[in-house]
């Protein structure tokens, strides 16, 4: 029996980093990674034989359309972040792709949506198509496409929460290259409370249930839908771990109340989207269902903030 034709989009990005490394070096399976920029790609991809890169880009799919046919799992991480064709990347040339896989031949797609178009309940979250950015709502736009495709129910949805990521060889999420610079401010932090509540994940723990979906595709009547997080987190809890891993103590605590930062706002006039806003007032970005590689009795590599502040490279200093 043939190896699995597997291909990935975006590679060089942080969760196409951890994905493309963990596949070359437990799998046998045929990878294509498809990459802009191959230099971007700093993990080993001359490690075994079976690796392939493709030098491309989404805005000209139709390029490897007689390579898609060929395809039985396609892992779409590929993304753009905003600007004038997030549309364009993340919307029509994702359906083009799709279109051109092998609607009997493929065995699964995996695409890479984000939490923040669903609401608690794991549904869609109507504010996220209205009052999004251009990255969000093309992603919850892109969605309501899939129904009408003919590889539709091959297609398995992914979901991330706030993603963690990134070392030597590998890209940073964006949360994680900001971590270092957040705990310069702990000392203020400290003794604030603020109402809210969240999950992370690692894309290290993400690229192990891409792994396991690929080795173990849904079943017909399984959900085809995970958002991927750890256990959620409140603010204040958050605030709490961090100050224990860096050893910093909380004497008290003042309450940040929502109406004091619309004053703020108001005061100093500050500018902020309509997104921002909602986020503001939603303040609970969390979910019913969340699926990490516990779920699957797999080994969790970040699931707690002292596990991010570890993997971010914060240091405690020592006394």
């Amino acid at each position: 029996m043939s190896q699995k034709r597997i291909l990935i989009t975006g590679a060089s990005g942080c969760i196409g980093h951890y994905i493309s490394e963990l596949l070359i070096q437990n799998s046998e399976y045929e990878l294509y990674l498809l990459v802009r920029n191959p230099e971007k790609l700093q993990i080993d991809t001359q490690a075994r034989t079976g690796i392939h890169i493709l030098q491309g880009d989404m805005q000209k799919i139709q390029d490897l359309a007689e390579l898609l046919k060929t395809i039985d799992v396609a892992v779409l991480t590929a993304t753009a972040w905003g600007g004038a064709g997030t549309f364009d990347i993340n919307v029509v040339k994702t359906i083009e792709l799709l279109n051109l896989l092998d609607v009997e031949g493929c065995q699964q797609v995996i695409y890479f949506s984000t939490a923040s178009v669903l609401d608690s309940k794991n549904l869609p979250l109507k504010e996220a198509g209205e009052l999004g950015t251009d990255y969000i709502r093309s992603k919850f736009d892109c969605l309501r496409r899939f129904p009408k495709l003919a590889i539709a129910p091959k297609i398995t949805k992914v979901f991330p929460t706030l993603v963690i990521g990134g070392d030597e060889n590998k890209p940073f999420s964006a949360v994680s290259s900001g971590i270092p610079e957040v705990t310069k401010y702990i000392d203020l932090v400290r003794f604030l409370k603020a109402d809210g509540s969240f999950h992370f994940i690692h894309a290290k723990d993400i690229a192990t249930v891409v792994k396991y979906l690929i080795d173990n595709p849904p079943k017909e009547e399984e959900s085809k839908n995970y958002v991927l997080g750890q256990e959620q987190i409140t603010a204040n809890e958050a605030i709490e771990e961090i100050c224990g891993y860096l050893d910093k103590k909380i004497y008290f605590r003042i309450p940040l109340f929502s109406s004091l930062a619309d004053v703020i706002i108001k005061i100093f006039n500050i500018q902020m989207a309509a997104w921002d806003k909602f986020c503001m007032k939603y303040r609970h970005f969390t979910y019913d269902e969340i699926v990490n590689p516990s779920t699957f009795n797999l080994p969790n590599y970040c699931a707690t903030m002292s596990d991010v502040l570890k993997t971010s490279g914060v240091e405690v200093k020592k006394k």
